[in-house]
């Protein structure tokens, strides 16, 4: 799947994360950019989480902005597949 428009998923709500994502140049791989109150404790699991979809998906060149205010896994993965599917034009 590739990004071919800037998409985004989700909200800046207390216990929501908002992800956008843009398209990049092929080659660059998966850029993850995390802004997050519990980053120092949550943050690498937040972008594995992130990363996860986004493989599942067979995505390989993307900028992701992830814009956390507390929220769970399920949240995490559904609103970067969210995102990601935007992206793809689906």
């Amino acid at each position: 799947m590739k990004i071919v428009k800037s998409a985004q998923a989700g909200s800046l709500e207390s216990c929501d994360i908002l992800i956008s994502v843009d398209p990049a140049k092929e080659g660059t791989g998966i850029k993850i950019n995390l802004e997050s109150p519990a980053k120092t404790q949550f943050g690498d699991l937040i972008l594995v989480e992130i990363k996860e979809v986004a493989d599942k998906l067979e995505i390989k060149d993307v900028k992701i902005t992830a814009i956390d205010k507390g929220s769970l896994g399920y949240c995490i993965k559904a609103r970067a597949e969210t995102a990601l599917r935007r992206g793809a034009g689906e």
